[in-house]
């Protein structure tokens, strides 16, 4: 499986929170890792959002094609993310656009084994996958992309 983790791309301050819009900078962010994203993309890419104006912003840069999910949503937590995208048995592509601080714990699950308080800039991609080596399951990091770096 391959499970790509998209943070939000810069959004505006205000409140309610669930309404923030991208900023300009925020929507140029996710234009470039949108491109990026399709020369690259697995095939039978499945794109899910939190339901946040922000992630819907960002994933609609990529795609139309995605389907919004509450529990990727800012109090979503690492076990709805898992839950929602179905690693590691999935088959296929997952894309998760969401939010920290639970894209950044769950990094740090699939790299260390354990949640911790990892940071994923916004716009950025992390992008995970898995493979059976010697009878192991092994989650292997294929990408770690800022925006800054497109």
């Amino acid at each position: 499986m391959n499970l790509l983790l998209w943070r939000h791309a810069e959004a505006a301050d205000g409140l309610p929170d669930h309404t923030r819009p991208l900023t300009a900078r925020g929507l140029e962010q996710a234009r470039r890792m949108a491109h990026w994203i399709e020369a690259h993309r697995p095939k039978d890419l499945r794109v899910l959002a939190s339901p946040s104006l922000r992630t819907c912003q960002t994933a609609s840069a990529l795609t139309d094609d995605f389907r919004i999910v509450a529990g990727l949503g800012p109090d979503g937590s690492v076990a709805d993310l898992l839950a929602a995208s179905g690693w590691p048995d999935a088959s296929g592509a997952t894309l998760v656009v969401g939010h920290q601080p639970a894209l950044g714990r769950l990094a740090a699950l699939l790299l260390s084994g354990a949640e911790a308080d990892w940071t994923i800039k916004k716009g950025a991609l992390w992008w995970f996958t898995n493979r059976v080596r010697e009878g192991e399951t092994q989650t292997v990091l294929r990408a770690a992309i800022p925006c800054d770096l497109l």
